[in-house]
């Protein structure tokens, strides 16, 4: 499994941004995609995710209510849709795929994508 994200860029606070994770191989929709991020000098943390199957969403307390992920299996494409975007959200947005369930831990996902930079200015 290959993942491209795209989309990344510079944009001030309380503007939106649109994340895309491109995936080849069989079975992206039986796949948990998750998205996760890492600032500078910090771990990479949980943002949110989409469970396959089913398609549950789940998100990390700080985005909730602020971006939204979905998933398009006919394009085997997973997005992040990120709005009200705070200068905190400032960092290397990662996506992911493997069999997480409802794991949030970097290490519960097995294919990640090469990351996109995501700058948000006050």
């Amino acid at each position: 499994v290959q993942l491209q994200a795209s989309g990344g860029g510079l944009v001030q606070a309380g503007e939106s941004l649109r994340l895309s994770c491109a995936t080849s191989g069989r079975f992206f929709s039986s796949y948990d995609m998750g998205w996760f991020r890492q600032a500078p000098g910090k771990e990479r943390e949980f943002v949110a995710a989409t469970r396959g199957g089913a398609g549950t969403t789940y998100y990390a307390d700080p985005v909730k209510g602020r971006f939204t992920t979905s998933r398009d299996n006919a394009k085997n494409t997973v997005h992040l849709q990120m709005n009200s975007l705070k200068p905190e959200d400032t960092a290397v947005y990662y996506c992911a795929a493997g069999r997480a369930f409802t794991d949030t831990r970097p290490t519960s996902y097995d294919y990640w994508g090469q990351g996109t930079q995501v700058t948000v200015s006050s």
